[in-house]
């Protein structure tokens, strides 16, 4: 086991066994299955905040969320390699998923995914959260794209109905098929 020293204890890093599901289970595309395996109940995507007020009570609704649905176990938190962006842990060794995207992977949980990533240096419309998060079950995956502006997840019918009924979330829901961006923007 590779771990990684941050805040005063050791964090497990996480290897291409705890993503070949997301590894084997996607494809590119426009689809939701670009970013999420097609094994959940329920899928949709949510649309980024364009200002920074905006994108911390998107933060505080995504986190909230996903926490009553989480049932106290770690989460993998995954940062891409953008060459901008804070991968929290730069010397850890990474995992590649999708088109050959590089990601940190670090097993932890919400207050690390909260907190972790410096506002200053993480990406200015895509706020603190980590690029990749899942919990160690494998209920549900929130995926943000490195060239989208919106996040996609999979999960419980319920966790997604929550996160299209908060009112801090611009969330629509997406069926495997469908094309996922969002209306009115552009995927790259």
């Amino acid at each position: 086991m590779t771990s990684e020293e941050r805040d005063g204890r050791a964090w497990r890093i996480g290897t291409d066994a705890e993503v070949g599901w997301i590894t084997h289970g996607t494809s590119p595309g426009l689809t939701i299955t670009s970013a999420i395996p097609p094994v959940f109940e329920a899928y949709a995507t949510i649309v980024l905040p364009d200002s920074d007020e905006g994108q911390q009570a998107h933060d505080r609704a995504v986190l909230a969320l996903l926490s009553e649905h989480a049932a106290g176990q770690p989460w993998w938190l995954g940062y891409l390699d953008t060459g901008a962006d804070d991968v929290v842990f730069p010397r850890a060794p990474m995992v590649t998923l999708y088109t050959g995207w590089r990601y940190v992977l670090v097993e932890a949980g919400p207050e690390q995914a909260a907190s972790w990533r410096r506002r200053d240096l993480g990406s200015f419309w895509k706020g603190v959260l980590p690029n990749l998060i899942f919990p160690a079950d494998r209920s549900w995956l929130v995926s943000t794209l490195w060239d989208d502006d919106w996040t996609c997840i999979g999960g419980p019918a319920g966790l997604v109905a929550g996160f299209l009924r908060h009112p801090d979330l611009q969330a629509r829901p997406v069926d495997l098929g469908q094309d996922a961006t969002p209306p009115g923007h552009q995927a790259l």
